[in-house]
């Protein structure tokens, strides 16, 4: 952990998440719009079938990444508890899975406390930016001494840590001023904090490691963040 944290107002930290999550928005959102705008084209009839499904591909992207980012960087519901490991496998399989990427889920822990859910999710959005040209994310949790321990394995061609990335989810500033991008794993690693826990990294080769580690039991929720 870093000895001094970087510090955001609430108000900064609120309109750089806010940010983050139009930015994700963006691609689907424009996919419906290009969808409409075929179907009000009457010189594009033939493209109708087209149309439909653009509309269809954009709802599905903008309903799934809404779902995931609801609870990864949201309160995903105001009352506390325990969220199936099966739940934040459909949520993260929605977003990320493809032909691209491919996360391959070992867990030993049927749910996770708010707190833990909402880092593991933080953790996949990272890991998906350490593999550029795809490869494969293993996941794993289980409990051990009192703790839940959440690991992520990134391999791929050209697979690397940035050290923005590394730097944010310990708690310091990246290297230029905060954006949507590196105020995710920032957001990510001030979860795990608060909720008594840490979060690492480590890079060896085209390998990509994040482990955290939180309390079994966590009563406070970090929702209100």
């Amino acid at each position: 952990m870093t000895q001094n944290p970087a510090k955001l107002t609430p108000a900064h930290l609120s309109a750089l998440l806010c940010a983050r999550i139009c930015h994700d928005l963006v691609g689907p959102v424009s996919a419906m719009q290009t969808g409409l705008d075929l179907l009000e084209d009457k010189d594009n009839a033939d493209l109708y079938d087209d149309a439909i499904e653009l509309i269809k591909l954009g709802a599905g992207q903008a309903g799934a990444k809404l779902e995931f980012l609801r609870l990864a960087l949201g309160a995903g519901g105001s009352a506390p508890g325990i969220i199936p490991v099966a739940e934040l496998e459909r949520l993260a399989r929605g977003v990320y899975d493809d032909d691209k990427i491919k996360m391959h889920w070992n867990t030993q822990t049927d749910g996770l406390s708010k707190p833990a859910a909402r880092v593991l999710l933080g953790l996949i959005m990272s890991a998906t930016q350490t593999i550029p040209r795809g490869g494969n994310i293993n996941i794993q949790s289980r409990e051990q001494d009192g703790e839940i321990v959440l690991s992520l394995v990134c391999e791929g061609p050209k697979a690397r840590l940035e050290d923005n990335i590394a730097r944010t989810l310990a708690g310091a500033a990246p290297s230029g001023a905060f954006d949507g991008r590196t105020v995710q794993p920032f957001y990510c690693g001030m979860i795990a904090r608060e909720a008594g826990g840490r979060v690492e990294t480590g890079c060896e080769g085209e390998t990509v490691t994040f482990t955290a580690v939180l309390p079994s039991q966590t009563g406070a929720d970090t929702a209100s963040v």
